[in-house]
Formats: C-alpha cells, structure tokens, sequence
C-alpha cells in the first residue's frame, strides 16, 4: 500500500471487519487496467488492481502501439521501455492481385509493434516499481456495489474491497458491467479472421502490407525478433485451424510461401462492434474492452482503451483532489461523455476498414479498388494515414 497516499482511512464493509480503503480499485490486469493503474500510482494515490488470472496471458494478442498510445506509455513511464522492445512501422501498401492500389508513410512518431504480453509485462514491471502491492493475481471478482460514500468490489469468499472509486478494466464479458446491468449494443461492423505469427522471410522490413484481394484482405506486419504477423479475412472460420490452414490462404490469395513449421499457434477470431449504454454510473466506470468492442486490428481496441485511461486518470485525479465535499456522482460525467463519442469515431473508422477488406467481385471490386486509389493521393493520403494511426481520438 502507497504510504504516501492522502485520502486512506478506514471503513466497515458489510457489517464485517475494517477493511482498507484504496483510492481507486481497478478490476482487471489487462494492458488498460495495467496503464490505468501506473497512471494513478505515480500521482501518489493508493490504487489496488485485481486480475483473475494467476499468470500473465501468453498469447500475442494486439501488437499495434498508435503514436497517441505511445504517449500514454510514456506518461505511465514506461515509453521508453516500449520503443526499445518493439521495431516501428513507419509505412504501409495497399495491394490487389499484384498492382499497387497506394501507399501510405506514417511521418513522426511512427506505429510501434510489439506483441500485447510484452507491453503488459513491461507496464506490470512498472506498476510493481511505483506501487509494490497494487496487483493482486487470482482474484475472481463476483459483483460490485456503490454505497454513496464509497464503493465496494466482491471477490470470492464474501469478501469486500473497498475504495473511492470503482474501475472496470475487465473486459468485453465485464463482470463490473453485468453488475451495474449496464446493456451492450451492436453496431455496423463484423468478419471473421484467421492470424499467426511466423519467421518473416520477406525484406519487407518496416512496411506493412494490405492485400485487398477479392477472396478478402491478408495483412502483414512486422514484428520484433525477425517475425511477422499474418491477418486474413475469412467468410468463415474453420472448425479446426491448423498453420497449413492460414498457409494456404497465403499461397492462393497473394502467391506468398508461408512456411508452417516456422509458425506459432493460430487463431481465429471475430471482430465485431459493441457499445455500452453507459461508461459509467455513480463511483463507478468502465474502460477499454469493458465499455466498447471494437475490432482488435491493428491493436486498435487496446490503443482506444488507453486513451479512455488517460482521461480517467485526470477525472479521478480531480475527483479524489476534491475531498469528500465533491460530487462523486459527477465525477466521470465528463470522461464518459467524451470517451464514448471516440469509441463512436473508432467504430465507424474500423467498420469502413472491415468493409473494405470484405470478400468481393466484379463491379464492386473495381468501384472499391478506385476508391482506394483516390484515398492513396493528397490530400486524402495524409487524412487516412491520420485515421489509421488514430491521432484524431
């Protein structure tokens, strides 16, 4: 616990023993509820995170670190950290059977890669710097409750940790969610994509590669380590997904030569678009994955997370800066107002791009291979490269 903390006392809980008053408990080790959590530990307030997994996940998961990202991480300080481990991405093509459709450069702070276990070891590492006890592993949070004074978060056992504030970092199957019975709703965008990680091959280097084929897109990107990563829209992921699987996409759709021995463990997965009715409710919040699904492409879910953090952390800073005379009921009026019209933003950009990776044919092919031609030239260049490295949420 943060000795430095200014706003610790102590509280009964469900008519049992005292228990510890944190500032603000996070629900959820994740790379949002991690960032959140360095965030607020290096202004000195007393946060505890609680993460159901005993071990940290293993799987890659996102790898795409935005420029606005980036600079959340170094906020939390561990930007540095970051550009060090990852390689950059400092331009993309666009391709269809062959032909060069346009290309795009990302100038300044380029789009970093770096596979989502990595960041969140290092922002764990970070967390344990400025705050030793903060996280707490295998601990399966059950519900939460708002008491007007405080809030309360359940975990097994009956138990109760208390805290100012309530964070739901936990996800897009939140238990804090379901708890405040707060509905998710769908909106305009889905597909179904296979990905693995392999031994990059090509001299491709920093360029990420698009294949707008008429079967649906197969992406690439760079990854740290000599790898690379492989993305491609399916209208339907098989029923059991092996390396040759996404080996033979590769080969039919864009003539490259995946090796399978050299690959991880596929995956597939859905992307899909789903907005919360609320951010928030009393002493209580959602962030990241918790308040809106969007597709995990390009690491853009993880990057909208962040960002919803860093407004957080200034709302909780201001609310817990405010003593006990200020209105906690208003505290994320703002932050939730704000961050749901830019979860709005990042839904319709991600769904223009799945619609633009889509399988497709005939007329339709040409009318969208035009379309990305007219995107690929100034002025339009610069705006697109602006969306895709999301510097405009």
């Amino acid at each position: 616990m943060n000795a430095g903390a200014p706003h610790m006392n102590r509280v009964r809980v469900g008519g049992g023993s005292p228990t510890a008053h944190h500032d603000v408990a996070i629900v959820g080790a994740g790379a949002v509820g991690l960032l959140l959590g360095c965030l607020l530990a290096r202004r000195g307030l007393d946060v505890v995170v609680l993460e159901r997994r005993e071990t940290p996940g293993e799987r890659t998961r996102a790898i795409g670190i935005h420029p606005p990202g980036l600079r959340a991480l170094d906020a939390a300080g561990v930007g540095a950290a970051v550009r060090e481990a990852s390689v950059p991405i400092r331009s993309g093509v666009v391709l269809c059977e062959g032909a060069v459709l346009g290309t795009m450069r990302f100038h300044g702070e380029p789009i970093r890669s770096l596979p989502q276990r990595d960041t969140e070891a290092l922002l764990a590492a970070r967390l344990a710097e400025v705050a030793p006890s903060a996280l707490r592993r295998g601990i399966r949070v059950t519900g939460v409750r708002d008491r007007g004074t405080h809030a309360e978060v359940f975990v097994d056992g009956d138990a109760a940790i208390a805290a100012a504030y309530v964070v739901g970092a936990d996800g897009i199957r939140s238990t804090v969610r379901e708890a405040l019975s707060i509905e998710v709703r769908a909106r305009r965008g889905t597909g179904e994509y296979v990905m693995v990680d392999t031994v990059d091959a090509s001299d491709d280097g920093d360029l990420a590669r698009l294949h707008f084929e008429p079967a649906g897109v197969v992406e690439s990107f760079p990854l740290p380590g000599g790898r690379r990563r492989w993305v491609a829209r399916v209208r339907r992921a098989p029923a059991v997904l092996e390396p040759r699987t996404i080996a033979t996409i590769a080969a039919a759709r864009v003539g490259v030569d995946l090796e399978a021995d050299a690959m991880d463990r596929p995956a597939a997965f859905t992307a899909r678009q789903r907005l919360a009715d609320r951010f928030a409710e009393g002493r209580i919040a959602l962030v990241g994955d918790a308040a809106h699904e969007i597709s995990p492409i390009g690491g853009q879910g993880m990057n909208l997370g962040w960002l919803d953090a860093v407004h957080l952390d200034r709302a909780l800073a201001a609310a817990l800066a405010g003593g006990a005379s200020a209105a906690p009921h208003e505290a994320f009026d703002a932050y939730a107002a704000a961050r749901r019209r830019a979860a709005i933003r990042a839904m319709r950009q991600a769904a223009f791009n799945m619609a633009m990776g889509a399988p497709i044919t005939g007329m339709r092919l040409h009318a969208r291979n035009a379309a990305v031609r007219v995107l690929a030239v100034p002025p339009m260049r610069g705006a697109l490269a602006a969306a895709f490295t999301m510097r405009r949420l």
